[in-house]
């Protein structure tokens, strides 16, 4: 089919576009801003058009020729009045999909009581969405679906990072309601499955895991698979949900318009009712607890410094995801632009540790290694097998070689005991008459004691790492000087 992916610079789109090229459709991505799909890597195999859902010309435009449509765009981020933005969107995109005569609409909206007074404005607009795509002659599939676990989705992150930088909570009476959550992978594979569908009937599904929990009960199982103590919650029933939403700005980095209404709709239990998209399109759900660990997959590649040409697993963080997504990574990056060729750049680099050291402060160094082996690391007692060559999986000092690409990259992946996992790379990019050598610490915390070692470590850092990418640039041009040609 010819697809239409309205939100594709989104989180759900961005991730369900390979999908559907690797199903065999062809497909048309709508932005209001196109250029935030160059990063993406399947940017080149799909059409990207501008539109906006307010604007009924952009959108007649966007939905001719194609046959089927997805509907992934929320106002909300937007800030207030984001009912009546998604309202006339909505009854636009619809009005668009008659005139271009497609077969169906497929949208993602949220679980929650149906008729229930008492949902929170941003449930109630995600309701009144698919009931104004499904008033024109379009058929709809709706999937309604609670939080979804994955690096990026809004609710996951706003678990994430109360969880990590909060050992005690002091938490509103919403961490007793009760949740259905579900694997990202698992509502892709579902939305994938709906744009199939041949029938000629709208259908209202609701989406969940396997698993009903308490957000309590969802935030104690984070704890245990991001290797963290268990959290000490005491809920507090006069937090209302204006101070918790002030509250959860000033400890996660999500914008306040954002997480506001996103705080009023954990007030309602979303659990999966009698229209269960399993009956109609049945899958196997993920577990909880495995589609947490997946969203935690520790992969030092998705620090968006470089992205490879292979489009990432669904659970992790994607070019053009905002900067929060992912969790929290530190990374101090040093380029040296130097005028050595990248052989010579990388015969410096890949001589580290062992007798050669660390190019500069060795004291500093050395008093690592001991403090690592003070608190039953394995310190620097280790050395290097040959004083040149690496080997992927091979042990240098207290790092591990995690990946080797000779003559463009090294990086060790950190084995001393850290509140977190840590990595040091060196990659080269070649220029005209030279090369760059980029030099970059990565570290991923674990809780709240992982921030603080990065705070305590800064000051060594800014006199090591600069010190160090300098003198291997250094060392690379002197031996090219000594081995002409």
């Amino acid at each position: 089919m010819h697809v239409l992916v309205t939100g594709a610079t989104g989180y759900i789109g961005g991730r369900l576009v390979p999908l559907l090229l690797e199903a065999g459709h062809r497909v048309r991505c709508m932005a209001r801003r196109p250029a935030k799909l160059d990063l993406m890597p399947w940017r080149d195999r799909v059409e990207v058009v501008p539109g906006d859902v307010l604007d009924p010309e952009s959108l007649e435009r966007a939905a001719a020729g194609c046959d089927a449509a997805f509907y992934l765009v929320h106002g909300m981020a937007g800030g207030g009045g984001f009912e009546e933005r998604d309202r006339e969107g909505a009854a636009n995109f619809r009005d668009a999909a008659e005139s271009a005569g497609l077969r169906r609409i497929v949208y993602l909206g949220g679980l929650g009581p149906r008729g229930d007074a008492d949902l929170s404005p941003h449930l109630s607009s995600r309701h009144e969405v698919g009931e104004v795509l499904a008033s024109g002659t379009t058929p709809v599939t709706e999937l309604r679906a609670a939080v979804i676990i994955g690096s990026g989705s809004l609710s996951f992150e706003m678990l994430r990072y109360l969880t990590e930088v909060l050992p005690v909570m002091t938490t509103p009476r919403w961490v007793k309601t009760r949740c259905q959550p579900v694997a990202v992978r698992d509502i892709l594979q579902l939305l994938l499955r709906a744009v199939e569908d041949e029938s000629g009937e709208s259908r209202v599904l609701d989406v969940g895991g396997p698993d009903v929990l308490t957000y309590r009960e969802m935030m104690q199982v984070y704890a245990e698979e991001a290797g963290l103590r268990r959290r000490l919650i005491l809920p507090l029933p006069l937090l209302g949900l204006r101070l918790s939403s002030l509250w959860i700005g000033l400890v996660t980095p999500l914008p306040p318009r954002v997480a506001r209404p996103l705080v009023e709709s954990l007030s309602s239990e979303v659990v999966v009712g009698e229209q269960d998209a399993a009956g109609v399109f049945p899958f196997e759900a993920t577990p909880y607890r495995e589609a947490v660990r997946r969203a935690l997959a520790n992969l030092p590649d998705r620090v968006p410094t470089r992205w490879s040409d292979a489009a990432p697993q669904p659970a992790l963080p994607y070019p053009g995801d905002p900067e929060w997504s992912g969790g929290t990574v530190f990374v101090d990056q040093r380029e040296i632009p130097t005028d050595a060729d990248p052989r010579h750049v990388y015969w410096a680099f890949s001589r580290i540790g062992g007798d050669v050291g660390y190019y500069g402060l060795s004291w500093a160094w050395q008093l690592r290694g001991i403090l690592d082996q003070l608190v039953g690391g394995v310190g620097l007692r280790r050395g290097r097998r040959h004083p040149e060559e690496l080997r992927e999986g091979e042990a240098v000092d207290f790092w591990r070689v995690d990946r080797v690409e000779p003559g463009r990259l090294l990086r060790l992946h950190a084995e001393m005991r850290l509140p977190g996992e840590a990595w040091l790379e060196w990659e080269i990019v070649p220029t005209n008459g030279g090369s760059d050598l980029v030099q970059r610490a990565i570290f991923m915390p674990r809780g709240l004691a992982g921030r603080l070692y990065w705070a305590a470590m800064y000051p060594f850092h800014t006199a090591i790492f600069p010190k160090m990418a300098c003198r291997i640039a250094a060392t690379a041009e002197e031996r090219g000087y000594a081995c002409p040609g």
